[in-house]
């Protein structure tokens, strides 16, 4: 599991920003192909075969440029209004920006009670824009509840990879119910999981048998410690999140689908 990657992303996310640069001077790539092949078509250039040795020189050579060159990335890099501008600044109609994110932890402090928790990413106005560069939301709402001082949150996810996104969004959106409970002053309760459209592609088969084969060599849990002095959310950076005890097993690459 990348958890230095994840977590730098739910914290580009959390910020708002929806430009590959700070993923890219990051040194992590969840997103890469999709604003790489965005480039490549608003260029007329031929898109080599996926995966390719060609593909993968272009892709790294494209994200060398998004790190070194400002222009470039504010020109190629940006991945159009996908989650963090969804989440904190969501267009309305009177043309000014709603914060859901912070709406929503404005109301956990002072109506836990509310069923009106929710954040939501899929803005049906924004979907074609969103798959210029980027890719339509995934996992695109979530919602939060409080019982007993503690918070929960259930995501809804419409398009599911198993093998590859699911893990990281279970671990992603963990993180941030951590998060939100942290500001607000909560305990941790569940994170619960639902899910649309879930697939298994085929060239992950292998992977999958090699993941199940491992069923009887079941390993304690890690813990995530936060910097119990942060409480907004834009105060966070990537110091203040220490994984401790994990033991996991040999990593299992596969390839992303694009």
């Amino acid at each position: 599991m990348p958890i230095k990657s994840l977590t730098h992303e739910l914290l580009w996310f959390m910020r708002g920003d929806t430009n590959l640069k700070y993923l890219a001077d990051n040194n992590v790539h969840l997103w890469d192909e999709w604003p790489y092949k965005a480039y490549l078509i608003r260029n007329n250039i031929k898109i080599p075969i996926i995966r390719s040795e060609e593909w993968n020189a272009g892709m790294k050579e494209y994200t060398e440029k998004i790190k070194s060159d400002e222009k470039f990335a504010k020109e190629y890099g940006d991945l159009g209004p996908i989650y963090g501008y969804q989440w904190r600044s969501w267009p309305a109609p009177n043309g000014k920006h709603i914060d859901q994110l912070a709406k929503v932890i404005e109301q956990i402090k002072k109506n836990p009670d509310s069923r009106r928790l929710i954040v939501s990413a899929w803005n049906v106005a924004d979907i074609d824009e969103m798959a210029k560069a980027g890719l339509p939301p995934c996992h695109c709402l979530f919602q939060f509840y409080v019982a007993n001082g503690k918070l929960s949150c259930q995501l809804y996810q419409r398009s599911c990879d198993t093998f590859l996104g699911i893990p990281l969004n279970i671990a992603s959106y963990s993180l941030l119910t951590m998060i939100i409970a942290q500001i607000c002053g909560l305990e941790l309760g569940e994170f619960v999981w639902t899910g649309g459209d879930v697939h298994l592609y085929s060239n992950h088969m292998d992977q999958a048998r090699l993941q199940l084969s491992r069923r009887g060599d079941i390993r304690s849990l890690p813990k995530m410690k936060i910097n119990p002095e942060k409480k907004k959310l834009e105060d966070f950076v990537i110091e203040d999140f220490e994984l401790v005890d994990y033991n996991p097993h040999e990593g299992i690459k596969a390839p992303i689908a694009v």
